[in-house]
């Protein structure tokens, strides 16, 4: 899920052919994704295949011809429904989301972080009421803990950003009006 969205996303801001893509991963997302050059194009053919993304081989000069990616609206409505499958999610691979919440509303891109701060507060609170364990176990238990204790910290503070956010912009419109 993650990887497709990461790929309609970037495709969002215009045709581009693979390479341009896996380049732009390596350069600038390298350390939150892993995503190898051979599986951005193996993607890229199962989104084609979905109807997500259509492609059109470009020539250049006397290059070798490359194959253009472009977003369909249908890639768009999987684009969409993929964010906000990823913004709501609680596990740790959720976050390519991020990279593209102002593609939402801004009352429903936080209604989505809500969604999953309120879900990870359960499981915290789940760990909170399980029994003391003897040794090591304990350990777990508390790194756990601490994983959703700073995971929903955060979370209140970017959901308090976006609110930040909105309500500027709304201030901001209603001078220009």
């Amino acid at each position: 899920m993650n990887r497709e969205l990461l790929l309609l996303g970037l495709l969002r801001q215009g045709a581009t052919h693979g390479y341009q893509l896996h380049d732009f991963i390596e350069r600038n997302l390298a350390f939150c994704t892993d995503l190898k050059k051979a599986t951005a194009y193996a993607l890229l053919d199962k989104m084609q295949a979905k109807g997500w993304v259509s492609a059109e081989e470009v020539r250049e000069g006397a290059r070798p011809p490359k194959r253009v990616y472009r977003l369909t609206p249908a890639g768009e409505a999987a684009f969409q429904q993929l964010l906000r499958r990823s913004l709501s999610a609680t596990d740790e691979e959720s976050d390519v989301g991020l990279a593209f919440i102002d593609a939402l509303p801004a009352d429903e891109a936080r209604q989505l972080l809500a969604q999953r701060r309120d879900a990870l507060a359960q499981q915290l609170a789940a760990f909170q009421a399980a029994p003391q364990h003897q040794g090591d176990y304990q350990l777990l238990i508390e790194h756990q803990m601490y994983r959703l204790r700073c995971e929903v910290a955060w979370l209140d503070k970017v959901i308090a950003r976006l609110r930040a956010r909105h309500s500027r912009r709304a201030a901001g419109h209603k001078r220009t009006a």
